[in-house]
Formats: structure tokens, C-alpha cells, sequence
């Protein structure tokens, strides 16, 4: 059998051509097997067309797969809470238990629960597919609605297609993303948010917190309804208004969708929601994760599948979200969750630790999401660096569109702890931003929401902690707040400037959000201040938060305006540790950086092609906060040294203030002169 083309592309993968190939082939046979009757994945991933309360023609239908239950009723405001015989369930084949009323016994916005009974014990649940959970205010308790409004919502596009090239995310959280002390919501951010990110330029936003979590503190990570949009943002037609408007502006919307783990809550999640332990998880010591308080699906049935790939397709085909970006993927391709284990060589990713059953689910996961939509976009947060995560299916991959490059901001935290501004050296930053798979696209960032939460600092805390609560008035030229500004600039240029895929930005850290992130708990008593976005400080225009967002808006509007900027080759023009200075060419555009925190350089020689170039970008311009030491009208044109002419390139000289970056374009080529061919 001809090799897989990821085999063939690294040959250091060939002495694992088993495994790869046997992952590879593991995907096909359960891709058989579960779509043998409905002909498809599409049309198999449709468990929450037939579970759950659904209108009919006549009335209503509940079903719920519970197959270690004994007796399901539904109890509600329609029944008075009380267990009711024409609310009782019927037990069906394979353990669906079913339940058919007509059209008055219940209504939209009706609160329900089942109470679920099984060989000793009994227990109120909340359905496995409910599309709609709410909390009461006084009780805290959650229970389901019923939610089916009379008119459906409208949608005002009626197809997207997304333009990300490159992918420029920006990642937010409803709850948060508001400024004054409270909860957002989704018409919040539609009306006040949504207007700032399409100023910004990012294309894309990537929502977190969007399935139903009983912890509002938990970030969106410990869910317990998949299929119901958290109703403490709002209503789910405000979501899909929400979306729907950010089609309009052309932006897509990528879902964070949690299927490593669930919530260990019974009462409100699926723990042991038919009194099994095995239900949907694993009924033994891999049950519980061990470092995440939670609880770690069984990927080997086909009832888990069945439920996870149909959430998949609801998400797509319900709110019309524009893909995923899979939490914690790691923790799923292993059977120790990665957690202690260094990844040193290919052989760690094809000891045997892997998780066969979850490589399968994510990979048909992948062929769904694209088979419901061409166009959808994927992407692991996975920080081992598994090789194939990203590459196509066919190729022998899972089928990932994108993975994060975790690395990056590891190493920028890294750098701005341990080292010396005068020790950042360009070899090693330029390694590690370009440091990946040639057959995979990743999204860089130089800092999420993982960097903004309490117990770790953003990097703009990191570069000027306590003095930005006092100096970040303009006029005040506090020295570490200037070479925050300036490193802040910098290290987010070259970042972005050095993608392969997509760049990720976390709302307000484009301007130097102050602070953490830290929501409302006991600690502090359950306190909304940090867990809100400070808008304020960027609007005023006194302030210097907004020398950042303008930036950081220019750096944007530039990589958009080259065409697939993300797909150019890096190609390196020079480096040297000694000077601090790097700099490397994409298309037409040469970027220069001078790391160094005390020498300016006059006349520096950079080797380049050779031609004419204008200045487009400079970090020391005071609309960013700069100094204006860099005349950015003057044109360069290269020199030629004859030491260099057969290689093609010339000496580009420029001045280099220190800490500053300079983003150059070549206007005009320079003809190479070439002999002509003696006529034989």
C-alpha cells in the first residue's frame, strides 16, 4: 500500500507508518459503522432532531437515552412540580425512553426537570439535550425551559462565507466583555462590542463560554448542557442576532466548544444522569481527570459519539457558528492527559499512551463539521505538538484547520521573566516563531485569556505592573512605561508578522488592558470588578492605552492588505545577537526589528533584494507613543557589494532606534543585467 502523503512529506515519520496508518484506518472503519443506516455522518449526527422535547404536529415528543433507569418522569410549572402519571416516560428500545403529549400540557417558558429512578436511588435531572437551562436568581437551582417562541428568529444573512486570509481572531467572553460591574450580555456585545472589533480589523471572533456552565467562574470550561447557549447572557435568538450581525460585518464566529471533559454535577449536568457512572463517561479509574475536577467522556461508544457529533452539527446548523476551536485537546490524544510528560521525539506520540478511541472521534469531528459546511474553521488548542493534528484526512491527519501555537506565548512570559532585555536574542525568537510543521497552519498570540487570568499577569502588567495605575498619562514620560510601550508594540508585531496561519488577540489586551481577569467568587466577595472590560481607558484620549490599539490596529490593517499574507514564505534577511537586530521579508514587506534596549544604529546594513523601498510602518511614530526619531518619508535604495551580487541582494541601510521596529516595502526591483547567449 502507497504511503500516507504525511509519511511521505517527513520521513521521520516512517518508522511510525503503523501507527499512523492504523489511526488513519481506525477513523474509516467506525466512519462505516456508524453511518452504515443513515448513509453519512450529516445525516447521522442528528441525535438532538430526535432527543429532547420537540413541537409536533399534534403536540409534543420528549425522548431521553437512559438506559440503566428504571422510571423517567417530567416534572414542571405545568405539572406543579408534582410527579404526574401523563408526564411519565415510556421505556423504548435500547434504553430511549419516550414520552407524547398533546399541545396544551405544556408551553413555552414552562421550567421542567425529570425525576430519573433506578435500582436504588432516584434523582431530578436536567435532559441531556435540553436547548435552554436557566437559573433561578433566589434558589440558584437550574432547571430547563421550554423554549419554543412562536416566531423563529429571521436570520438577515442567509449564507456566510468567511474571508480569513490570514485569520485574525479576537477572542472574548460575553459575560465579561462589558464595562460596567456585572454580567454582559449577547445584545451587549452585539450593540457596544461587536462596533470596536470591527474597527479593530480582526476578522473573526472566537466566543468562549457559550455552552451552559453551572460555575459562572469556571471560564466556560466545565459545562454541563451542550446544547444550550448559557442563558445568563441572554436569550438564544439574542445569540443568533449577535451572530447574524457579525455576518454582516463580514466576521466569522468561532464557538469554544468544551468536549475533553464535563462537569461532575449530577443535578444539572450528565454525571450519572440515569444513575450509571458509565453512562457517558468512563466507569472506571479514568473516569475523574485527574487535574481538572471533572469528568472525561468515554470516546469508545457509539452513543457518545453520537451525542458529541451532533452537538457538533447543532452549533453549525442551529446558531450558525463558523467552527470550533476544541478546548483541551491535549488532554484527549492521551491517556495520562499529557500532564507530566515531556515531548521530545516522534516516539512519544506512538508509545501506546495515546487514546485511540478520542484520535477517532476528533477526526470524525473534523470530516463532519466540514461535510456540514465547506467553509467552517477548526482549531486544536493542543500543546504537545502530535504531527497531523492539522493535516488534512486524506493526508493522514485529523483534520484540523489550525492548532494553537502554544509555544509562543510560553516563551514570550518566559522571556520577560527570566532574561535581560539586553539577553533577547533574534536567533532565539526568530526560531521559536517559526518553528513548526511545514504541512500545518497554527495561530499564533502572544498572550489569550489563559495569561490574563489571577495568578499570572498579562504581558502589559509584566512590562509595567503597578506604574500604569500612575503614568500612563501622556506628558509623563516615565521610563518603564516607555519601554513597556515599545516592547508591547514589538513583540506583538513580530508575532503577527511571522504567522502561517491565523494571529489570536484576547479583548482589550490590543490596548494594554490593566490587571487580571478574576470573576466573581467567595474569595472576593463575589465581586464583578475584574471580571469586566475597562473600555474607559482606551476612549480617553488623555491616557496612553490608545497609542496600543492604534498599533496594534495599523499592524492588522497591514497584514490584511497584502493577499494570503500568512501563505509568503519567512525568509530570513539578517540576524545578529550581538546588535539585537532581526529582520526578515514576506512579499514586498522587509520587517526590521532592533531588540537592542540601548543602541540606536546609524546606517545599519541589512542585506536585502535590491531596489527601492518605502517606509509603510514604524513603531517610534508618536501616533503609537514613539519618539518620532525615524523620518518615515525617505525612500532607501539598496547598495550594491560585489562580495554579495551573486547572491542577488544589496546593503538596505536604515537608522535602528533602540527598541523599535521599522516595516519597509520594495516599490521597485532592480533589473538584473544578465549576459546574452551567444546565437550558435
Amino acid at each position: 500500500m502507497e504511503s500516507l502523503p504525511i509519511i511521505k512529506n517527513d520521513p521521520w515519520l516512517e518508522p511510525y507508518a503503523p501507527a499512523i496508518e492504523g489511526r488513519h484506518n481506525d477513523a474509516i472503519n467506525k466512519e462505516r459503522e456508524l453511518v452504515r443506516n443513515d448513509g453519512s455522518l450529516e445525516a447521522f449526527a442528528n441525535a438532538h432532531s430526535y432527543f429532547g422535547l420537540h413541537r409536533t404536529a399534534d403536540g409534543w415528543v420528549f425522548r431521553e437515552w437512559a438506559p440503566n433507569a428504571t422510571e423517567i418522569v417530567l416534572v414542571g410549572d405545568f405539572s406543579g412540580w408534582n410527579e404526574q402519571i401523563k408526564y411519565r416516560l415510556t421505556r423504548k428500545d435500547n434504553g430511549v425512553w419516550e414520552l407524547r403529549l398533546k399541545s396544551d400540557a405544556i408551553k413555552h417558558g414552562d421550567l421542567y426537570k425529570m425525576i430519573v429512578r433506578w435500582d436504588g436511588g432516584c434523582g431530578e435531572r436536567i435532559p441531556a439535550y435540553a436547548n435552554r437551562v436557566v437559573q433561578d436568581d433566589e434558589t440558584k437551582v437550574f432547571s430547563a425551559q421550554v423554549w419554543s417562541p412562536e416566531k423563529e428568529y429571521k436570520w438577515k444573512v442567509r449564507k456566510f462565507r468567511p474571508s480569513v486570509s490570514p485569520l485574525l481572531i479576537y477572542e472574548c467572553h460575553i459575560g465579561m466583555a462589558q464595562e460596567r460591574e456585572g454580567v454582559g450580555s449577547y445584545t451587549e456585545f452585539r450593540d457596544l462590542i461587536l462596533p470596536r472589533i470591527i474597527a479593530d480589523g480582526y476578522n473573526a471572533i472566537q466566543i468562549m463560554a457559550i455552552q451552559e456552565h453551572p460555575y459562572y467562574g469556571s471560564f466556560g470550561y466545565h459545562v454541563s448542557n451542550f446544547f444550550a447557549p448559557s442563558s445568563r447572557f441572554g436569550t438564544p435568538e439574542e445569540l443568533k442576532s449577535l451572530i447574524d450581525a457579525a455576518h454582516e460585518a463580514g466576521i466569522a464566529v468561532i464557538m469554544d466548544i468544551v468536549h475533553s471533559h464535563a462537569v461532575k454535577n449530577e443535578n444539572e449536568g450528565l454525571g450519572r444522569l440515569d444513575g450509571s457512572y458509565n453512562q457517558y463517561f468512563y466507569g472506571d479509574e479514568r473516569r475523574e481527570h485527574p487535574a481538572w475536577d471533572s469528568l472525561c467522556f468515554d470516546y469508545g461508544k457509539n452513543e457518545v459519539l453520537h451525542f458529541l457529533l451532533s452537538n457538533c452539527k447543532y452549533w453549525l446548523d442551529e446558531f450558525r457558528f463558523d467552527g470550533f476551536r476544541f478546548d483541551g485537546v491535549t488532554s484527549m490524544l492521551y491517556y495520562n492527559h499529557g500532564l507530566g510528560q515531556a515531548f521530545g521525539s516522534y516516539g512519544d506520540y506512538y508509545n501506546g499512551g495515546q487514546d485511540t478511541n478520542a484520535i477517532t472521534y476528533l477526526t470524525l469531528a473534523n470530516k463532519l463539521i466540514h461535510e456540514v459546511n465547506p467553509h467552517a474553521i477548526t482549531i486544536a488548542e493542543e500543546m504537545s505538538g502530535m504531527p497531523g493534528l492539522a493535516t488534512k484526512f486524506e493526508d493522514g491527519g485529523m483534520g484540523f484547520d489550525y492548532r494553537m501555537a502554544m509555544g509562543i506565548p510560553d516563551y514570550w512570559i518566559k522571556m520577560l521573566k527570566e532574561k535581560k532585555d539586553e539577553d533577547w536574542h533574534p536567533t532565539s525568537i526568530f526560531w521559536e516563531l517559526t518553528n513548526r510543521r511545514a504541512d500545518e497552519k497554527t495561530v499564533s498570540y502572544v498572550e489569550s485569556h489563559d495569561q490574563a487570568l489571577v495568578g499570572d499577569k498579562t504581558v502589559i502588567f509584566r512590562l509595567i505592573d503597578d506604574k500604569m495605575y500612575w503614568h500612563m498619562t501622556k506628558g509623563d514620560d516615565d521610563m518603564t512605561v516607555s519601554r513597556g510601550i515599545a516592547l508591547h508594540k514589538m513583540i506583538r508585531l513580530v508575532t503577527l508578522a511571522t504567522i502561517n496561519g491565523g494571529y489570536l488577540n484576547f479583548m482589550g489586551n490590543e490596548f494594554g488592558h490593566p490587571e487580571w481577569i478574576d470573576f466573581p467568587r467567595e474569595g472576593n466577595g463575589w465581586s464583578h470588578k475584574y471580571a469586566r472590560r475597562q473600555w474607559d481607558l482606551v476612549d480617553r484620549k488623555e491616557l496612553k492605552y490608545h497609542y496600543l490599539n492604534d498599533f496594534d490596529n495599523a499592524m492588522v490593517a497591514l497584514v490584511k492588505g497584502v493577499r494570503n499574507f500568512q501563505s509568503l514564505p519567512v525568509e530570513k534577511l539578517w540576524e545578529k545577537d550581538d546588535d539585537q537586530v532581526l529582520a526578515f521579508k514576506r512579499g514586498s514587506l522587509v520587517f526590521v526589528f532592533n531588540f537592542n534596549p540601548f543602541k540606536s544604529f546609524t546606517d545599519y546594513g541589512i542585506l536585502a533584494p535590491g531596489g527601492e523601498y518605502e517606509m509603510v510602518m514604524s513603531t517610534d511614530n508618536p501616533d503609537f507613543g514613539g519618539y518620532g526619531n525615524v523620518d518615515e518619508t525617505v525612500r532607501h535604495s539598496t547598495f550594491v557589494d560585489e562580495l554579495y551580487k551573486p547572491h542577488g541582494v544589496e546593503w538596505l541601510r536604515l537608522y535602528l532606534p533602540a527598541r523599535s521596529a521599522l516595516v519597509l516595502r520594495q516599490t521597485k526591483k532592480k533589473r538584473v543585467c544578465r549576459p546574452r547567449r551567444k546565437q550558435g
